[in-house]
């Protein structure tokens, strides 16, 4: 795995002294030369330096580096605006090399120090080349929700190693104790984000570029689901007991999300809060404790990371026209650029789970396994099913249907730059359904 972090470390003078296109035909060329490396099971392989990867570390660095590369293609608005795209870059390839060395490590303190490392090349990301002043409330927002909850981990880690003697990921076993369990798991919830810690999120996805907005939606929702996926195994015991009140919670919230959903006007917040509302069942279906949870929970999320950053682009695509995120100036769009109303509708479709999306593997898996822990559960998760689908329709209709905003006097059509950026995010999303069965091998 050294060798990946050597090749990102020689990425650093390519930022400042490579051109802008140089800088993302090698990041393709990294994410394909990482897929040749594939891991085909749950034990660790290409070892060194207390890194190495399964199946679950494998399929998340490799969305990391395909939502990066895709992000530099989103960002060209940056290049062209002469707006510090060199800066822009390196802070891309930090929070990479951070992202890299969380899923990679096979320590719970190394993970635990990347996993906050990362959080910085974010804020500095939404800070820095955010659209509007409220961006520096939304970065206050990300960076105290997450601190908040981080220090009591870091506490709990040196507890885990007082009783273990060791932080490797293998030799962690079995702690029968709530509040260790509230003090590891908190920072997580924050993370993925749990119903009620969920207001950083909106806040940080509306006021994010669309580089952030997609970095947000691909890869940092999903460090909390691979924290769960990594340490619940420590709470096997206690997990029985307690894990049906955050269950219900997660269902209660999704349902509640998919409703706040429906009163929005502004496209990246309704996309952002659809956010919640999947990462809602994916918080379920690990806390479930299951086979079927725990897979479904990674295509669940491997899913969502592409088909919300997909959104995230096409909303930019819009933004970037009509200079409003308004869904009541974004209207009848099919007439003026029909084309991209295709792209909308297959990312629209991919959102509520039509077929062949992975999203609807991830979902069978994650009801098959929230309906095995109780049957009741069958109630929020229909409501979630069908308020997902309105929200998504509603998405569709309200942008691409009905009559012209009169204040449109002027309109460009897409370049070969954007369909190829909504291409990359949609056509893996359908194509993966075929490697499928990949999904359950790291359990």
């Amino acid at each position: 795995m050294m060798k990946f972090l050597f090749c990102l470390l020689m990425m650093i003078p390519l930022c400042f002294l490579g051109g802008f296109w140089f800088n993302q035909f090698v990041w393709f060329l990294l994410s394909f030369l990482f897929i040749v490396n594939f891991v085909f099971g749950n034990l660790a392989v290409n070892l060194s330096m207390d890194l190495g990867v399964d199946l679950l570390s494998f399929t998340l660095i490799l969305l990391s580096f395909w939502i990066c590369s895709l992000m530099v293609l989103a960002s060209e608005k940056i290049y062209f605006g002469g707006n510090w795209h060199g800066l822009f870059l390196f802070v891309v390839l930090i929070l990479m090399m951070s992202l890299f060395l969380t899923f990679a490590s096979l320590n719970l303190f190394i993970f635990y120090i990347f996993f906050e490392v990362s959080l910085i090349p974010t804020l500095i990301l939404i800070v820095g080349w955010g659209y509007q002043p409220e961006r520096l409330q939304a970065g206050v927002y990300l960076l105290f929700y997450t601190l908040l909850a981080s220090l009591p981990m870091m506490i709990s880690v040196f507890f885990c190693y007082n009783l273990f003697g060791s932080l490797h990921f293998y030799f962690l076993s079995g702690i029968d104790s709530l509040l260790i369990y509230v003090l590891i798991n908190f920072v997580f919830f924050v993370k993925v984000p749990m119903f009620f810690v969920h207001l950083w999120l909106p806040k940080a996805h509306v006021e994010a570029p669309v580089s952030g907005s997609m970095i947000l939606a691909g890869i940092m929702l999903k460090l909390g689901g691979y924290g769960m996926l990594r340490l619940m195994v420590m709470f096997s015991f206690i997990g029985m007991s307690i894990n049906v009140f955050f269950i219900s919670l997660s269902l209660l919230g999704g349902f509640y999300v998919s409703l706040i959903c429906l009163r929005q006007s502004d496209m990246k917040s309704l996309i952002a809060y659809s956010s919640v509302s999947h990462m809602g069942l994916v918080l379920a279906g690990i806390m479930t404790l299951n086979f079927w949870g725990m897979t479904g929970s990674l295509a669940m999320m491997i899913a969502h990371g592409l088909c919300s950053s997909g959104l995230f682009c096409l909303a930019n695509v819009n933004y970037e026209r009509l200079m409003s995120r308004s869904l009541y100036v974004n209207k009848g769009l099919i007439n003026v650029i029909p084309s991209l109303s295709l792209i909308w509708f297959l990312l629209v479709s991919s959102n509520i789970a039509a077929p062949p999306s992975l999203n609807l593997l991830g979902e069978i898996m994650l009801i098959n396994s929230i309906l095995s822990f109780s049957e009741l559960n069958m109630i929020f998760l229909m409501l979630i099913s069908f308020f997902g689908a309105v929200y998504s329709l509603f998405l569709y209709s309200f942008s691409q249907h009905g009559g012209l905003y009169s204040g449109l006097f002027s309109f460009f059509s897409c370049s070969v730059r954007e369909y190829l950026l909504l291409f990359l995010h949609w056509f893996p999303l359908n194509l993966l359904v075929l490697v499928g069965g990949f999904m359950t091998l790291w359990v």
